[in-house]
């Protein structure tokens, strides 16, 4: 299989490095990137051949990745178009719809997928969907490309994709807010700046480890962590009565919203 990124930015550079790492041939992967400076980081770092244009050495491919920005993305297609041949269409731009992408590249064989930040250090999520048009074969080939950097798991309603966007693509940037406000207040009370971090950040670690490998819902560890009328309980009930929870949702949903009218 011959992989052809359009971008070679922070998430195409994951998807690339997992893939290499993996086993997939670095000699099979083709980079355009217009930025000579990071296409040659990556031609240096990985092995993969790296060009400036669009052209026919993307006729070779059996899966085309746009790994571009959505405001960049018309542009890319209409480069691209004249070379597609009969490539498989992957797409990780936030907010494109297939429905678009189709228009520009007249094509249905298109896969749209969500990853996520943690990719970069292959504990990424990925959710996508598949087109009609899309052949099993050409589906497992999306796979494998999105599970070299964490779990992939597919839908069958792109609609859902917005709420991939602001649950687990939106999602670390909650996690990492959550981090910084908990090394401020450490700070405060006297902890210095190695403290305060090995502290939080072993907290998560830790604590989303468990989660991960428990058979028990977060509900259940949560209470076990809480004893009537101690320190968790304390922290809790002031959570409960400044309605975090209830602040959480609403800046989900209005992440899946925004991800909807980006789409639109």
């Amino acid at each position: 299989m011959k992989v052809a990124f359009i971008g070679g930015g922070n998430m195409a550079g994951a998807l690339i490095g997992g893939m290499v790492d993996g086993g997939f041939e670095a000699s099979s992967i083709d980079v355009l990137e217009i930025d000579v400076a990071r296409g040659t980081e990556l031609a240096e770092r990985y092995r993969v051949r790296t060009h400036q244009r669009a052209g026919d050495w993307l006729r070779a491919s059996n899966v085309m990745v746009l790994a571009v920005k959505p405001q960049q993305m018309q542009a890319a297609a209409a480069a691209i178009k004249p070379h597609l041949a009969r490539a498989l269409v992957l797409s990780i731009a936030a907010g494109v719809r297939t429905q678009t992408i189709g228009q520009w590249l007249t094509t249905s064989r298109i896969v749209r997928a969500m990853p996520n930040m943690p990719a970069l250090i292959r504990a990424g999520i990925s959710a996508a969907i598949a087109l009609p048009g899309v052949s099993a074969g050409e589906r497992q080939h999306a796979d494998g490309i999105l599970s070299a950097v964490g779990t992939v798991i597919w839908l069958d309603e792109e609609s859902m994709l917005d709420a991939v966007t602001a649950l687990s693509g939106s999602g670390p940037a909650y996690v990492f807010y959550f981090i910084e406000a908990m090394q401020a207040v450490a700070r405060e009370m006297g902890f210095s700046e190695a403290h305060a971090r090995a502290l939080t950040l072993q907290t998560f670690t830790g604590a989303a480890q468990l989660a991960s490998q428990s058979d028990e819902s977060a509900s259940a560890l949560r209470a076990k962590v809480t004893s009537k009328g101690g320190t968790t309980a304390a922290a809790l009930e002031s959570f409960e009565r400044d309605k975090v929870a209830e602040a959480i949702a609403r800046a989900i949903r209005a992440a899946a919203a925004r991800a909807h009218e980006l789409g639109s």
